[in-house]
């Protein structure tokens, strides 16, 4: 019998969600990337040069996965660990193990 993908959409215990702390933290951070991202796009309107443009793209690059090591450091102190105090530990680590395949093909 082949082995069944883990539910993505219930990654957390009812309840159960990020720090108040973190998630306004990731919510500012994913505000200024907001704006870098504009400011990019007024770079390229304007014509500025390519150089110039590049090392912005790997600025957000690097603040985007900022957001990412934050979010699952986060997820790993609460969803995670209160799975595994549960008695749901082992569904949970799945759920986590295919989340961080998809996040690190990515990187």
């Amino acid at each position: 019998m082949p082995k069944q993908k883990p539910r993505w959409d219930s990654i957390c215990l009812e309840g159960v969600y990020l720090e108040r702390n973190l998630a306004r933290d990731l919510l500012c951070r994913l505000n200024r990337l907001e704006g870098h991202i504009r400011g990019i796009r007024k770079m390229l309107e304007e014509h500025k040069s390519c150089d110039d443009i590049l090392i912005q793209v790997a600025a957000v690059k690097a603040a985007v996965n900022q957001v990412a090591v934050r979010l699952v450091e986060g997820h790993m102190e609460t969803c995670v660990a209160d799975s595994v105090e549960a008695g749901e530990g082992e569904q949970a680590l799945a759920r986590l193990k295919g989340a961080l395949a998809t996040l690190l093909r990515q990187f």
